[in-house]
């Protein structure tokens, strides 16, 4: 194996000049990209609806197509699912990536591409391959497998011909010929829809393999590691998996994991965190910047900016690449080779390099909570937990906030459902550094908290172990790319968690 892996890390570094030029031409490609797929769809029933023939400048594209969430493209989108074609993309829709969203049970389906797949989310699998081999040159990654933890996957009950499920299982269920033989479980394991059969098979069948990295969603790939230290007694997955070297992340933020990571591998490993999501991939960490991500211009998606003060008018603004300014927060739309049209994705990120283009993702634009003028969002959050814990030397597994509205019964403000890996000694430290570090990392947060007028301090439940674990598990949403919100503007979630 060890010549196997030269050669294949040798393969990755040759393709770093790639990278390099991607990200030095990223407006020249952005604007190849918007007429490349403007042409593809031209003569789709969408592309003559707003009349793609004619929007050749970045004016007439803007005035001549409405920006659309998921509710305004449904419509087509169904029809899709039913299996009419050429309705919101050139070529055939086969596939589609079914997403619960964060802040509601209903699902959704989102069209995938053959180039969708080829020229996306596999190219995007190469570059990080080559951004992590171009970084660590003496990495022995290809000398084992990579634990890819993904989601299940259905026929579509409306066409035999149609499929869905999470994206994960999508992209297992296409992924190229090298791809399948680096990974593991197999498929039949890999795809199976019962979360916690999966778990056990899993386990079972890749104790013995030389796995040395692992891809996943945080909350499960820790489930994961812990239930193979459980079947095979060991105290770190290094006795286990001495090869572990990289672990492969996205969808939410890492911080409040990385603690427990590492102590169950036991050993120092590497992180890379990407931005893929159902629509497309969007990002991968620099590694020479460890928290800040490269937005990546020529996976044939385009890319507009719309400045929050924009959010939620009839006519917003939007910006392309080369007009984003650093530090501002910008709701992402998105046009895709899957037919996805100045599409609301519903991250909100800032940019913090604009040569190369860096940023970070700042949040959901309905994952905050802004009951009282405070805008809070997600990152603020995941800092002031963190935070909390460094000082209270606890750590957390999950949690979740929402507004608490003034009543005769209690005071308004904010409330917090918090799951501990270890719990702090002094409950009441933690909710003071937490509101502190919240009242220094916003300002408007800061000044809702003054004096106690507009808001009172939070209010904190510990949760019992499990307690996410078992309301995901009420909704069917074990496994995949399911995952607790952080943060609502609403109390729905919070009073359903509370309920059980």
């Amino acid at each position: 194996m060890a010549i196997f892996n030269s050669v294949i890390s040798w393969y990755f570094k040759t393709r770093s000049s790639q990278l390099e030029y991607m990200q030095s031409h990223a407006p020249e490609l952005q604007e190849n990209i918007r007429r490349k797929l403007l042409k593809m769809a031209e003569d789709t029933e969408f592309g003559r609806k707003y009349d793609f023939e004619n929007c050749s400048t970045i004016f007439s594209f803007r005035e001549k197509i409405p920006i659309n969430t998921y509710e305004t493209l449904y419509p087509y989108i169904e029809r899709m699912m039913h299996g009419e074609q050429n309705i919101l993309w050139g070529s055939d829709i086969k596939w589609f990536a079914k997403s619960s969203g964060t802040t509601n049970d209903k699902s959704k389906f989102i069209p995938v591409s053959f180039e969708s797949l080829e020229l996306c989310h596999f190219r995007a699998g190469k570059d990080v391959l080559t951004n992590y081999c171009s970084r660590f040159e003496n990495t022995e990654i290809f000398s084992g497998k990579g634990l890819v933890l993904g989601g299940s996957h259905q026929v579509n009950n409306m066409n035999e011909d149609i499929f869905f499920g999470d994206l994960s299982a999508v992209l297992l269920e296409n992924m190229p010929f090298l791809g399948e033989i680096l990974k593991a479980p197999k498929n039949d394991i890999a795809l199976l829809s019962n979360w916690e059969e999966k778990l056990e098979k899993i386990v079972s069948t890749t104790i013995k393999e030389n796995i040395t990295s692992i891809t996943g969603v945080p909350t499960w790939t820790l489930i994961l590691m812990e239930r193979v230290l459980e079947v095979t007694g060991a105290k770190t997955i290094a006795e286990v998996w001495p090869n572990f070297e990289l672990y492969i992340h996205g969808g939410v933020g890492f911080v409040p994991y990385k603690e427990r990571f590492l102590k169950l591998a036991g050993k120092p490993i590497n992180f890379l965190e990407n931005y893929n999501a159902s629509e497309g991939f969007f990002g991968m960490q620099d590694l020479s910047t460890p928290d800040e991500l490269f937005l990546m211009p020529d996976y044939d998606i385009y890319y507009e900016f719309m400045p929050m003060d924009q959010y939620g008018k009839e006519h917003p603004q939007l910006l392309s690449l080369e007009e984003v300014k650093l530090d501002e927060v910008y709701a992402l739309v998105i046009s895709t080779n899957a037919g996805l049209w100045r599409y609301c994705v519903g991250d909100t990120i800032r940019f913090t390099s604009l040569c190369p283009f860096r940023i970070k993702i700042t949040g959901r634009t309905r994952l905050f909570i802004n009951a009282f003028g405070e805008e809070l969002m997600i990152e603020n959050a995941e800092q002031a937990i963190k935070t909390a814990c460094n000082v209270c030397n606890c750590s957390v597994k999950e949690y979740t906030a929402a507004p608490k509205y003034f009543s005769e019964q209690h005071d308004a403000g904010h409330e917090w459902l918090i799951e501990f890996e270890k719990e702090p000694t002094d409950m009441r430290l933690f909710n003071r550094v937490l509101d502190d570090t919240l009242k220094s990392l916003n300002s408007d947060y800061e000044a809702k908290r003054f004096n106690d007028l507009a808001m009172k301090a939070p209010v904190i439940h510990t949760m019992a172990q499990g307690t996410f674990y078992n309301w995901l598990n009420k909704k069917g949403k074990l496994g995949g790319q399911n995952k607790v919100p952080r943060l609502c503007n609403d109390r729905k979630i919070l009073e359903d968690i509370l309920s059980m």
